[in-house]
């Protein structure tokens, strides 16, 4: 979509002016990627129209492939306003045009599965999922077993003003993320979409990702890692990364099975640190753009979220939906800190610069 972002605070009814930039939980994800060092292809769906040039050749200049991206003659590009409140809060107003947009006639149909089925990992959304019938088809389509299916990662993004009927839609995304190899939500998200509050319960009712994330803001994302089952065969059931023969979760010899038969989850808690927070709007996806960036390179859970951390501080340090990440060298640095100094860390505008200070006091 296109976003608009408001020039000064305020209602929306007294906002005179607003900011053009470009939005969408996927497509920020492969931006973060791209300007990460990764080959980042964003498939998707605008209008033959002006927003979609503009959406088409931002993206792209981030180094993102958009040659999957489709041009709809006959339906408009998708378009959002937002207050500057905190979209996480009740101080906020968004207001989504997308009824009967270019990305809400996507389908199987119109997005065949060779179009992904080369990919390491398939990151979606449960955004998507909520846009239509068809759309819902096309991510049902796409996450299905199947031999050689990419790692698919999936972002549950609960919105509630995007479902007709929220209660339907959370029932929707739990069944969805039952199928994917990688599960991100928030704790707010899990609460509104299941009135599930405890980590441990959100677990129990998905059971079968490899890896399951649970956000807590400023509090850090507790990982509940599937150690590899004895016996397992090399399908990448039991793989925490994009291919069997990547990271896999490990344990100890002889640990217990769960009640599925399961080897037990190794939990891991992984604080965030300190931010000098200027929005909100953009963390997740920067958040999941830098838990990929460290699966794609093989880095264990805790520094995994680690960089998913240090991606989400990039984009609340600034104004908008997507921010340049630290340089890997810069990023990788901070992640090797020890727990202590990790926990110290203090980060604020301007803090992704190699000359920038960055406080452990």
């Amino acid at each position: 979509m296109v976003t608009f972002l408001p020039t000064r605070p305020g209602r929306l009814a007294g906002v005179p002016s607003f900011d053009r930039a470009i939005g969408g939980a996927e497509s920020n994800v492969a931006c973060a990627l791209a300007a990460a060092g990764h080959h980042a292809k964003w498939v998707g769906r605008v209008g033959r129209d002006g927003f979609g040039d503009h959406l088409v050749e931002a993206i792209a200049a981030y180094g993102v492939d958009v040659s999957a991206v489709v041009r709809d003659p006959a339906r408009p590009t998708g378009v959002y306003f937002r207050t500057a409140g905190d979209r996480a809060t009740d101080a906020h107003e968004v207001v989504y045009y997308r009824t009967g947009s270019a990305a809400s006639a996507m389908s199987p149909d119109t997005v065949p599965y060779d179009t992904v089925a080369g990919a390491r990992i398939l990151h979606l959304s449960g955004i998507t999922a909520a846009l239509s019938a068809s759309c819902l088809a096309l991510m049902r389509t796409l996450m299905a077993a199947r031999p050689g299916r990419p790692f698919v990662s999936f972002d549950v993004n609960f919105r509630p003003g995007l479902w007709p009927d929220p209660a339907e839609g959370g029932r929707v995304l739990l069944d969805l993320a039952r199928g994917a190899d990688l599960v991100l939500v928030g704790a707010d998200e899990a609460e509104q979409a299941w009135d599930l509050t405890d980590p441990a319960a959100i677990r129990t009712a998905l059971p079968e990702p490899a890896l399951l994330v649970v956000k807590h803001g400023a509090a850090g994302a507790l990982v509940f890692e599937r150690r590899a089952t004895p016996g397992a065969d090399a399908s990448g059931a039991d793989a925490s990364g994009p291919e069997a023969s990547g990271p896999q979760a490990s344990g100890p010899e002889g640990s217990d099975l769960d009640a599925s038969g399961r080897a037990a989850d190794r939990v891991t808690h992984v604080p965030a640190p300190r931010v000098d927070v200027v929005a909100h709007v953009g963390a997740g996806d920067a958040f999941a753009a830098g838990f990929l960036d460290g699966t794609l390179r093989g880095l264990g859970v805790k520094e995994r979220a680690r960089q998913g951390h240090l991606g989400a501080a990039a984009v609340l340090t600034v104004g908008g939906d997507l921010a340049a990440p630290p340089r890997r060298a810069h990023a990788d640095r901070l992640t090797a800190l020890g727990d202590e100094a990790w926990e110290r860390l203090h980060l604020g505008p301007g803090w992704t610069g190699e000359d920038q200070e960055v406080r452990t006091p």
